[in-house]
């Protein structure tokens, strides 16, 4: 595949033209962007009902099929809404990867909400979502691989990346930065693997008009493994109260925070080093250093 290929051109156009083509039922339908886009995926809405998810790139290909099987077997035993798929669509000459349709999920993404740092029943309410999740069952599920970017691994997996990032800092935060890898890298989860989401950021995360979470969207990364990937938001989302509430939700023991910790700055750090100017990415280092 060549470099074009490889990251298509992905348009309402060429979103109108694959399901014209392979869902004639759904021809009439209004095809338009989202507010709030990913990177990994682009999502369209279809009419007032539906949505189309289509890979970026051809790294996230394996997602599709993954979230198809998967998915309608996690959905009865969560608390919250997550994407419900209705249809695969095939890959195309002019788009060369599979793609979904999925039920729409109305709310607001949080990261379009303002600051929700301090908001403890939102803390609450993802980490007992996070509970229930790899509470399900993980027989035959997805382990660390190229489909999630090796999450449920240790975060050493990305340990040649993170120590290579971490001069940039400067010299007290790298010492700090080699401290807290060393921590995260001392242990493996100890239990059997459980679900993990992959991937708990803000534009995931959708609240009602009332500002409480009412659905969980993205499990591109998902998989089963070791869930301390999922406690990040207790360095890039929460703060005070609201972090303790999350800490004290989620549970887990301190090795599995370590670890979590490492995840949170392995990505910190390759942020800041790609783009110095990230206050957001900056602030996050900031805490996870504190």
């Amino acid at each position: 595949m060549s470099a074009a290929e490889l990251r298509p051109h992905i348009d309402a156009a060429l979103v109108r033209r694959l399901v014209d083509a392979q869902f004639p039922q759904w021809r009439a339908l209004v095809i338009r962007p989202v507010e709030h886009d990913g990177w990994d995926n682009r999502t369209f809405r279809l009419g007032e009902e539906l949505s189309v998810r289509l890979p970026s790139a051809a790294g996230y290909r394996e997602q599709v099929a993954k979230e198809q099987e998967w998915l309608p077997r996690l959905a009865p035993l969560l608390p919250l809404p997550i994407p419900q798929p209705l249809a695969q669509g095939e890959p195309t000459e002019e788009y060369p990867l599979p793609w979904s349709v999925y039920r729409w999920l109305p709310g607001t993404p949080v990261v379009l909400r303002g600051d929700v740092s301090q908001d403890v029943a939102l803390a609450e309410a993802i980490g007992g979502f996070l509970v229930a999740l790899r509470s399900a069952p993980a027989d035959g599920a997805p382990g660390p691989g190229t489909h999630n970017f090796f999450r449920g691994a240790p975060p050493e997996v990305y340990g040649e990346e993170a120590l290579a990032a971490f001069p940039v800092l400067g010299a007290d935060a790298a010492a700090r930065a080699r401290a807290l890898w060393a921590e995260a890298t001392a242990s493996r989860w100890q239990g059997p693997p459980v679900w993990f989401h992959g991937d708990v950021a803000p534009g995931n995360l959708l609240v009602d008009a009332s500002g409480a979470l009412s659905a969980v969207i993205d499990f591109g990364t998902s998989g089963v493994g070791d869930p301390a990937c999922d406690l990040v938001p207790a360095w890039t989302v929460f703060e005070g109260a609201a972090r303790d509430a999350f800490v004290a939700t989620v549970g887990l023991d301190d090795a599995t925070w370590a670890r979590a910790r490492g995840w949170a700055l392995w990505k910190a750090a390759i942020t800041v080093r790609d783009r110095p100017a990230d206050a957001e990415a900056r602030a996050t280092l900031a805490r996870i250093l504190r």
